[in-house]
């Protein structure tokens, strides 16, 4: 199968969808399957034998990692050639309606996708009066492809309700291989604590961005005052957050990739994630698999992961102190402590890419065949 992949974002930049889709475009290409990417010019003009077409963009003011990118007539040159059997697009939006431009004009079965919850995006950027207009084009949008695939059952509950159409569940990956507890380190202690090592560790890893909510780990900190707090990744909001946590035992670690990330997740005592923003949280599962006992609120994707009690804990970030007492009941206890790393990482053994990427395959399967019965008829 020709699969043309239509992204908003792909490396160089590093987040849970770009995971996602670089798994994706692997096993597929693994599969025997073509992948022809077309995403934001990022310099890449290849990745595990898929060939990547850089559009030409510029970044957001409020949000510069991400680049606004339109499709001019050499993307439709290009999927001429490239004859694609699906075109597959990913958080439909500037380059996405591109996308679903082409497989209207081309004829093209066409798969949607959902993973950034833009909507709720919008009220950490003060833009919530716009919520009611964005699902509306969401709507229009999605509601073109023959499927649209969400990554947590949250998610397709919330999309039903406004509208979306033929949805279905996109089941979660994660590299069991990579994240693995064996990679715990006390090195790996001493550089996230500053030299710290024997006291609590909390680890958060993802966007340094207002939807995240990272101000929020601030009380949780102070609350447990002999805690260290290493914040690992990169974003707008760097310099907001290291004016919040000046004067804490906080660490800007910066990105962390590979064995270095995996060793990160597995010499911490508890990832601590605030976000209510999330349609599934892969950070969540990568700390899961490497042993961390998570810290997580209650919303969204991530009820769809974290057991409270079982593998980890969930607050209601409703409520203040939420995370403060899960986050004091987890280090308090070191017994359940090790029966949550146990439970997580079993957990997290469930979900291999390679089986999300099988089931993609099928779904893919079926929108063809029943857009070939469609076109004979």
């Amino acid at each position: 199968m020709r699969i043309a992949l239509f992204t908003e974002t792909f490396l160089p930049k590093v987040d849970g969808i770009v995971t996602r889709l670089c798994q994706t475009v692997d096993h597929l290409q693994r599969a025997g399957d073509r992948v022809l990417v077309i995403a934001p010019n990022g310099g890449i003009t290849e990745y595990k034998g898929a060939r990547v077409w850089g559009v030409d963009g510029f970044g957001l003011p409020l949000y510069p990692e991400l680049k606004l990118a339109f499709p001019g007539p050499t993307v439709a040159e290009v999927l001429r050639d490239f004859q694609p059997d699906l075109i597959h697009v990913a958080n439909p939006a500037f380059l996405g309606i591109g996308g679903i431009y082409f497989a209207k004009t081309m004829k093209i079965p066409l798969v949607a996708s959902y993973h950034t919850h833009l909507p709720q995006y919008l009220q950490h950027y003060g833009l919530g009066m716009l919520e009611g207009v964005l699902w509306e084009l969401l709507k229009n949008a999605h509601n073109q492809a023959q499927l649209n695939l969400c990554t947590s059952n949250a998610m397709i509950e919330e999309l039903a309700d406004h509208g979306i159409e033929r949805l279905d569940l996109w089941q979660r990956g994660v590299d069991t291989d990579l994240f693995q507890p064996q990679h715990a380190s006390r090195q790996m202690r001493e550089r996230l604590s500053q030299g710290h090592p024997d006291s609590p560790l909390l680890l958060y890893v993802g966007r340094l961005s207002a939807e995240k909510e990272i101000e929020q780990i601030a009380p949780v900190l102070e609350a447990i005052p002999e805690a260290r707090l290493a914040l690992v990744g990169d974003g707008p909001q760097r310099q907001a957050l290291e004016a919040r946590f000046q004067g804490t035992p906080t660490h800007f670690v910066g990105y962390l990739q590979g064995v270095e990330l995996a060793s990160a997740f597995a010499s911490a005592d508890a990832f601590i994630f605030p976000s209510r923003t999330e349609t599934l949280g892969l950070v969540l599962l990568e700390a899961m698999a490497a042993g961390c006992p998570v810290v997580a609120a209650g919303t969204g994707g991530i009820t769809d992961i974290v057991e409270d009690g079982v593998n980890g804990y969930l607050f209601d970030p409703g409520n203040e102190g939420g995370a403060i007492e899960a986050t004091q009941r987890l280090l308090a206890n070191q017994q359940e402590r090790e029966l949550i790393r146990q439970n997580a990482r079993q957990e997290a053994e469930k979900w291999g890419w390679e089986a999300a990427t099988q089931q993609l395959r099928r779904y893919y399967q079926a929108v063809v065949e029943a857009h070939s019965l469609v076109a004979a008829a």
